[in-house]
């Protein structure tokens, strides 16, 4: 191995680590966001020469290795019992969620089928990201064998259109959806946190990850999902070989829901920030592996079909929202967690000045981690 693959590989690793460290001291850094910081940094790196001829080889390893690590970490820090005991309105509102998006891609896909090559692939990462997030459509790219530049061009037009999306939901989308949805009251249980937990430091905060209290534990969480993994290829071998992929994927879900019922697993903490590092990697490496020339062949039938998938799920949750009695921060706040997945949850509670509504926010959006790997397999190959 050459110097320049060491010096890659370690630059691979290390600057998503920069990046968090910077989220944590720059607010514009913080509202840029590490995935997208990490998408321009790994494109301008991989299309300036700056990376040596047999770069791709270990580039696609390690594409294709981070995904699967990062999603167990992920889900051991669901709470799924809790899930089931929250009242109606944030299981309606993820449920109504869930069926607006599937919805628009059904329709999206009727319109843009013979314009849009292999869409359901397409079909089901959008699925994927809008009812999960980042690793969710990751996840899906690797279970389908999506190219790279279709996902990164995909990936690329929903950070821009989620861009606009966030700046209407943090100006003026609180005043517009309460034309039309009921405000938010205050459950007479008591507040949603009441359980004093600070749900943004637990999801999204890296103070004291390095302590021996929380870094060794990691650790031992991080071995189990490289174990599940391991357990995950072999069993896949059990299905036929053009499936083989897409069950790698669902069995390391299935395996890390599972384990998140297991106390001792789920009480490690800074394992959702751990899944997250490994998917900034991703973003980096993924990145770095596009021509630009074939990304600035702008496809206005595949940018059309994102936009209906974001804006038209939202728009429809919100219509429906009032038949069945959801208020407009609850419509706004899963919503988000859907769009935009769960770290930006605490940005766009702080927008409402509603902090009572971050729990919910993050139980749909977590909840659309676990789900939205089955789902977008699902999709796809329906619409295949």
């Amino acid at each position: 191995m050459s110097i320049r693959i060491i010096l890659m590989l370690a630059f691979f690793i290390l600057m998503p680590v920069l990046i968090i460290y910077l989220e944590g001291k720059h607010k514009t850094v913080k509202k840029a966001g590490g995935v997208l910081i990490c998408y321009v940094l790994g494109a301008f790196v991989g299309n300036v020469g700056l990376l040596p001829e047999e770069a791709y080889r270990y580039q696609d390893l390690l594409s294709q290795l981070t995904v699967p690590l990062a999603l167990p970490l992920i889900l051991f820090s669901m709470d799924v019992k809790k899930w089931l005991k929250m009242a109606g309105s944030a299981i309606s509102s993820l449920l109504l969620g869930l069926f607006t998006v599937v919805l628009m891609i059904f329709v999206g896909y009727w319109i843009f089928k013979d314009s849009i090559p292999e869409i359901w692939k397409v079909s089901g990462m959008l699925t994927g990201i809008y009812t999960g997030g980042t690793p969710n459509m990751a996840a899906i790219k690797t279970a389908l064998n999506v190219e790279t530049e279709v996902y990164l061009m995909t990936h690329t037009y929903e950070v821009a259109l989620g861009a606009i999306y966030l700046i209407f939901v943090l100006s003026v989308g609180q005043r517009v959806f309460l034309l039309w949805l009921r405000p938010f009251k205050s459950p007479e249980t008591g507040n949603l946190t009441g359980d004093n937990i600070n749900l943004e430091e637990q999801y999204e905060s890296y103070t004291g990850f390095f302590k021996r209290k929380t870094f060794l534990p990691v650790l031992a969480a991080f071995g189990l999902s490289i174990l599940i993994f391991g357990s995950s290829y072999g069993l896949s071998m059990l299905f036929p070989d053009d499936f083989s992929t897409a069950a790698i994927i669902l069995l390391i879900t299935t395996f890390g829901i599972i384990f998140s019922f297991v106390p001792k697993v789920k009480n490690i903490e800074k394992t959702f920030q751990a899944g997250m590092y490994i998917i900034l990697i991703f973003c980096l490496v993924v990145s770095s592996m596009a021509d630009i020339r074939k990304l600035a062949n702008i496809s206005f039938n595949l940018f059309w079909y994102v936009g209906l998938a974001m804006f038209g799920s939202h728009v429809l949750h919100a219509f429906l929202a009032r038949f069945f009695k959801i208020d407009a921060d609850t419509v706004i706040i899963s919503g988000s967690a859907l769009i935009c997945s769960p770290p930006f949850v605490p940005v766009v509670a702080g927008a409402l000045r509603n902090r009572e509504v971050i729990l919910t926010g993050l139980i749909v959006g977590i909840a659309g981690y676990a789900i939205g790997n089955y789902l977008g397999v699902l999709i796809a190959y329906i619409l295949r």
